[in-house]
């Protein structure tokens, strides 16, 4: 991670809390936030943030990585969303609703897949957010890990499709 950052390139971190691996839970904490120090985006669930930093609230929760050096952070709420904080914004993204949850796995990398591509594609940071809780509502929709994710030819038009329909039931 610290070439990657020294080389100029872009650098996520989404904490994936394995407690049984590591000898202490202090330990796994201090280890995780020295590994999300590194990062320009940081990506945890509120459980997870909220165990590594000891803060209750998302905005808590953000500012301790912001404060830690990350750029960006993007707090996933589940079902309910996300909340998201940068050095020059905040805000709340709304999640995406799904008729039928098949599965759950996997619908925390579905974020991360939606919050860098969109990220690499230079989108503001509130449509990455908006992307990564889009695909992450598309993966719980399917049984597995990645079998409901969009492939790249199709995320443009369904992405945009899903927009404009969150945006007519906000209306309506």
């Amino acid at each position: 991670m610290t070439r990657m950052r020294a080389a100029g390139r872009s650098v996520s971190f989404d904490p994936n809390l394995r407690p049984s691996l590591w000898a202490s839970e202090q330990q796994m904490i201090t280890e995780i936030n020295r590994l999300a120090a590194l990062a320009h985006w940081v990506l945890p669930g509120l459980s997870e943030g909220r165990l590594l930093t000891g803060f209750e609230d998302p905005a808590d929760i953000a500012a301790f990585y912001l404060d830690q050096g990350a750029e960006a952070v993007a707090i996933k709420l589940g079902p309910h969303g996300a909340y998201y904080r940068t050095h020059l914004d905040q805000g709340f993204v709304a999640g995406v609703p799904v008729e039928t949850v098949v599965d759950t796995v996997g619908a925390g990398d579905g974020f991360a897949v939606g919050m860098i591509s969109a990220l690499l594609e230079n989108h503001s940071f509130a449509d990455a957010v908006q992307r990564a809780n889009w695909i992450g509502s598309r993966a719980v929709q399917s049984r597995g890990d990645m079998e409901g994710l969009p492939t790249r030819r199709e995320l443009p038009a369904k992405f945009q499709d899903a927009i404009r329909e969150q945006a007519s039931l906000l209306q309506g």
